[in-house]
């Protein structure tokens, strides 16, 4: 069973795209419906046992991919990452800077520590493969850069360090936007809300059960599907979306949108987007 994309098949032949945090969730979900239309897909990340597991699924299904390890809070890591994809590929068309983390705590109990640890992971990370990546290859050739931030407007309460880190990302993109275009280069960002993705899994149980309580707040009464937010990522690279840079494009169920005015009593029935064909179950 092919991954079911609603782009053609061929949209990105030829082309190189490179994507963070690639071994699981999103980044797995996205580096499969980019292969699928014709990318040869560079995986990034820490594990590279899972990001071969990724390339090895991708190969079976047709497609091709490459596998890089690496930490990408390391500048010289990053560096040498970028020059071994340019020698083995020639170029690099698309980066998708997907890879993050956080972990649920108060802002009173946040060491500094801590804080550090996840502003480098979401935004000094991203920032060091965007510089690179346009340096080394965007700044003669252009290409378009894709930052997968999360739904932080307001404030994310138990979460300020995620926040503080994404909203900076997004500030990045915007000035970079504005900055690179002269080269050709496209820069947009991405929020997903509640994204029904093997991340969730890796929380406490006390912490899963919050968040699908959080869902019935949202429009939409449901969570989103890795495959939703694959497509918004495939979009925001493609050539449909030449005209697009600076902009934050939401895949969140209207979450942001709603307030106490609302009444959100009764369920409300959405379609849902379930393209990955490697999607496995989730926890219930």
């Amino acid at each position: 069973m092919p991954y079911g994309s609603v782009y053609r098949e061929d949209l990105f032949k030829d082309q190189v795209v490179l994507i963070t945090g690639g071994g699981s969730g999103m980044g797995r979900c996205t580096a499969h419906e980019l292969a699928s239309l014709g990318a040869h897909v560079v995986l990034v990340g820490r594990s590279e046992s899972k990001l071969q597991q990724v390339q090895a699924e991708i190969a079976a299904d047709g497609g091709a991919a490459s596998a890089h390890a690496c930490d990408i809070r390391d500048e010289a890591a990053v560096i040498d990452t970028i020059n071994k994809v340019l020698k083995a590929q020639g170029r690099i068309d698309g980066l998708v800077n997907n890879a993050g983390g956080q972990y649920r705590s108060k802002l009173e109990d946040i060491s500094t520590k801590g804080f550090e640890a996840v502003f480098r992971t979401n935004l000094l990370g991203g920032f060091i493969f965007m510089r690179e990546v346009y340096n080394r290859w965007m700044r003669d050739h252009g290409g378009s850069i894709v930052n997968v931030i999360i739904d932080m407007w307001n404030g994310m309460p138990n979460f300020g360090h995620a926040a503080a880190a994404r909203g900076g990302m997004l500030a990045l993109s915007q000035t970079a936007a504005a900055e690179w275009a002269r080269s050709g280069v496209r820069v947009n960002a991405l929020a997903p809300g509640v994204i029904e993705t093997s991340g969730l899994d890796s929380y406490p149980q006390q912490v899963y059960d919050d968040t699908v309580k959080q869902i019935m707040k949202v429009p939409m009464s449901r969570f989103g599907t890795e495959s939703e937010v694959a497509a918004a990522i495939v979009y925001l690279l493609s050539p449909a979306s030449t005209y697009v840079t600076g902009a934050c494009l939401r895949v969140d169920g209207g979450g942001p949108n709603a307030r106490q005015t609302l009444d959100l009593q009764t369920p409300v029935r959405m379609p849902r987007f379930d393209g990955f064909h490697r999607a496995g179950p989730r926890r219930a």
